[in-house]
């Protein structure tokens, strides 16, 4: 590790720097997430206010299995107007609990299915210029099927969801 607390030998690699903030209210108190309104010192003498949506971190479920064939759930959007095909994703809702954990909940909530290996593929921030939500992906192999009789009964969105396997090299493309 460098002294910037960059990985040696990566120049392009982001690098946690928090600036103080000022002040901080909530513009907007939703049923999900918050706008938080923000005066930030940036340094040298510049205030700056921003305005995002302050949320709680997400986490997706690249399910995979013995055929590489990856799990697409398709999903109406409201702010989008489509129903997206999209790996199976939540919210990390719940006080405490590990992202993995989420993941595992939400692969069996929303396809019925558990695996016996989770790896990390990646964070990050789906839009930092405007919200503060992180989101991990993990890598799930080794699927099995939920048992009928433990299988979570879908409600509201989710009871419409819809499901479908696709290769791997056709959900690459698809991106």
């Amino acid at each position: 590790m460098s002294q910037t607390g960059q990985p040696q030998g990566h120049e392009a690699c982001d690098v946690l720097a928090p600036r103080p903030v000022i002040d901080s209210e909530v513009a907007y108190a939703g049923l999900i997430w918050d706008i938080a309104r923000d005066r930030v010192d940036l340094g040298d003498g510049v205030v700056v206010t921003r305005e995002y949506v302050r949320h709680t971190g997400a986490v997706g479920v690249l399910a995979l299995d013995d055929q590489d064939r990856v799990l697409l759930v398709r999903q109406y959007r409201h702010p989008t107007g489509y129903e997206l095909y999209e790996i199976p994703a939540g919210l990390l809702d719940i006080t405490g609990e590990p992202p993995v954990r989420c993941a595992e909940r939400e692969l069996a909530e929303e396809a019925d299915l558990r695996a016996d290996r989770w790896d990390v593929l990646i964070d990050w921030f789906n839009s930092p210029g405007g919200s503060d939500e992180a989101i991990r992906v993990f890598l799930a192999r080794g699927l099995h099927e939920v048992p009928v009789a433990e299988r979570h009964r879908r409600e509201h969105e989710e009871a419409l969801m819809t499901s479908c396997w696709v290769s791997l090299d056709e959900a690459h493309d698809a991106v």
